[in-house]
């Protein structure tokens, strides 16, 4: 693991507005794309604001910076700072490594995913090509305040363009080292133009078959061939990767 720490120089009178921008633009674009912030602090002068994040490992973070840079939503953010003005006076990031590891300071943290796969009239399965891992269904984590089938509907969303209505929750696949539960619901497609975005470069629905083929990240495939198979609902998968 590493962490960034990322201070700002702001201006007393304007630690709202930066932090109303770091809530509505900052935050959900790191974390949507895979950043994990550990905490955010300003200081007693009220002209210094600081947060840290965690990624897997410096190519981590140079990923997740690519994607962020690519999202619409950073497009947004440039726009409204251009509209704010001034935001902060300068800003100054630098990385660290832990001296706890293998030890543990602090309770275990969970993630909770969910997922969808989407069949269309003809029988045929909606896949998207991400960046990293290939083809592979919608899906992506539950924000806080949002239900499981909710997020599997938004993530097939802003990752495909699909519209979708959920048939049937299917069961768990539980990664036990990475301590990620993901959420699998099996649902029918009802509209929507399929378009690409920063998470998915390819979006295209194919024959089961061919779909279950081209699948090949670890085992995304048993997943899909879980959701398809009403014999092994509802299912429980725990496995450590």
């Amino acid at each position: 693991m590493i962490y960034r720490r990322k201070t700002y120089t702001v201006q007393p009178h304007k630690v709202n507005e930066f932090n109303d921008f770091f809530h509505t633009y900052l935050y959900p674009n790191q974390r949507k794309h895979g950043a994990k912030l550990i905490g955010r602090w300003v200081n007693e002068d009220q002209n210094e604001i600081t947060a840290t994040w965690q990624y897997d490992s410096y190519s981590h973070y140079e990923e997740i910076e690519q994607r962020i840079r690519k999202s619409d939503l950073h497009q947004k953010a440039q726009a409204r700072r251009q509209e704010l003005g001034n935001l902060f006076l300068e800003s100054k990031q630098d990385f660290l490594t832990s001296t706890a590891e293998p030890y543990t300071y602090h309770p275990p943290k969970h993630i909770v995913s969910a997922a969808t796969i989407i069949l269309n009239e003809a029988n045929e399965i909606l896949l998207i090509k991400g960046p990293r891992r290939g083809w592979e269904f919608p899906g992506g984590q539950v924000e806080e305040g949002e239900s499981l089938s909710d997020a599997a509907i938004r993530e097939a969303k802003e990752e495909s363009g699909a519209d979708i209505e959920i048939e049937k929750y299917c069961g768990i696949f539980q990664n036990v080292k990475g301590s990620i539960s993901n959420h699998l619901f099996l649902a029918k497609y009802v509209g929507g133009e399929l378009t690409t975005s920063s998470e998915s470069l390819e979006v295209s629905f194919f024959p089961i078959e061919k779909a279950l083929s081209l699948v090949t990240w670890k085992n995304f495939r048993q997943r899909m061939e879980y959701c398809l198979d009403e014999k092994q609902q509802p299912f429980y998968v725990a496995f450590n990767q």
